[in-house]
Formats: structure tokens, C-alpha cells, sequence
């Protein structure tokens, strides 16, 4: 019995470990805004034209109002170099002369037993000295780039008439799900004639990049492996 528990233990983790769930782990931060319903008119005047209905005879369809649909264009690429070098080094001597005691230097003589370099002639005079040197280097070189599109919702239309855009975009391949979630604050002149704007162009963006599933599991460092390159480890 004592043999098998073990054995049903690995099991179960085995089995445990083999299950997945594939669900989508949707924001709800960065859920779509729907635009204001409209106001039914009392009173009918015969003209076509009704300023509630937000069409506009002059403009064309650039996003202008809360729930109004806008599509980035991801162009982020950074490159990031440091390279850093420490040098330390530090010497100390120190030195005694033999002192004069009554105008004359004392001068011993030591037992030739004993395991020294001179046992005659010996004096009071002593030196110390230590030297340190410390050499420390390090470099850092970080390149990232994120390209692509997605499209996003006006969610508020400030005074000024900045817009806060937000949205999110999930895709699912096999088993990994990828999420590209984005949001900031545009202006709408920044805004090009296909009703598009560059990534550059948005105000305090905050543009995320990440997955789950077996793929994204297998790119990450396990717990031991991540103590042994942390602060903690002592070597």
C-alpha cells in the first residue's frame, strides 16, 4: 500500500497538469462603449436634415463621439542600449622605524629554534600594507517592435475635444489565446482621412501584448529557476 500512494499521487498531478482551459479572459475595462441612444423628437418640421442623428452633410466619418469606432495603427519600436563599467582600487602602507631609546637603537637576537626568516639582529621596526582592487563591468542592449492594427471605441469626449480611446482584441490560435489591449487619450486633428491614427499620436498610452495557454506556459521560468537568477541568490 505504501508503494502505491506514491505512484497515485504522480498520477493525479499528471492528470492535473494535462487539463486546460481554454476559455477567454476577457477585460471588462475595455469593453466597447455604446454611443448615447437618441432622443425621439416631439415635434416634426419637414426638413430632412436633423442635427440629433449625428450625420453631418459636411464632414466625413472620422470618430468625433463617444462610441464612435477608430482604428490604430501599432508602430512602436524602441531600442534601448546602457552599458555601464566600475573600477575601485585602493592601497595602505604603513611603516614603524626602530625608535631610539637613550641614543641607541635596540637590537635583539631571537632563539635560532624558532621558524623565522632572521633571528639576529633583529629590531622594533614594522610595516603594514594592503592593497584592493575591484573591476566590475555590465552591458544592457533591449530592441522591441510591435506592429499591427486594431480598432478601438471613443469612450469620452473631453472639452477640448480630445477623445479617451480604449478597446480589445483577442485572438485564438489552437490553444493559446493572444490579447492586445489599448488605451489613451488622441487628438482629433491627428486624426488621418481613413479614419486612422498612428500609435505615435496617442497621449498616455498604455499598449499590452500578452497570451496565455500551453505555448506561453513553456516560455515561462519556473520557480526554482527564478530564485537561482533573482536577488536572493547569494552566489
Amino acid at each position: 500500500m505504501k508503494t502505491v500512494a506514491p505512484f497515485l499521487v504522480f498520477l493525479a498531478v499528471a492528470m492535473l497538469s494535462g487539463c486546460y482551459n481554454n476559455e477567454v479572459k476577457r477585460d471588462p475595462a475595455f469593453a466597447a462603449v455604446r454611443p448615447a441612444p437618441i432622443e425621439p423628437q416631439d415635434n416634426y418640421d419637414g426638413a430632412i436634415y436633423d442635427a440629433r442623428n449625428n450625420i453631418s452633410l459636411f464632414e466625413d466619418y472620422r470618430a468625433r463621439r463617444v462610441g464612435d469606432i477608430l482604428t490604430v495603427k501599432l508602430e512602436e519600436q524602441t531600442d534601448a542600449e546602457k552599458e555601464t563599467e566600475t573600477t575601485v582600487s585602493k592601497s595602505n602602507s604603513n611603516n614603524i622605524d626602530n625608535p631610539t631609546l637613550f641614543g641607541t637603537t635596540p637590537q635583539f637576537n631571537l632563539p635560532s629554534q624558532l621558524p623565522l626568516a632572521n633571528t639576529t639582529d633583529n629590531n622594533l621596526a614594522f610595516g603594514i600594507g594592503s592593497n584592493s582592487d575591484f573591476t566590475g563591468a555590465g552591458d544592457s542592449d533591449q530592441n522591441n517592435k510591435l506592429s499591427g492594427n486594431i480598432s478601438v471605441s471613443v469612450v469620452e469626449v473631453l472639452p477640448n475635444g480630445n477623445m479617451v480611446i480604449r478597446g480589445e482584441r483577442v485572438i485564438t490560435i489552437n490553444q493559446g489565446n493572444e490579447y492586445i489591449r489599448l488605451s489613451g487619450m488622441i487628438s482629433p486633428r491627428d486624426i488621418e482621412a481613413d479614419n486612422s491614427i498612428s500609435s505615435i499620436r496617442i497621449a498616455d498610452a498604455q499598449i499590452s501584448y500578452v497570451g496565455d495557454g500551453p505555448t506561453n506556459d513553456a516560455n515561462v521560468m519556473g520557480w526554482l529557476s527564478r530564485f537561482f537568477v533573482s536577488a536572493l541568490m547569494p552566489f
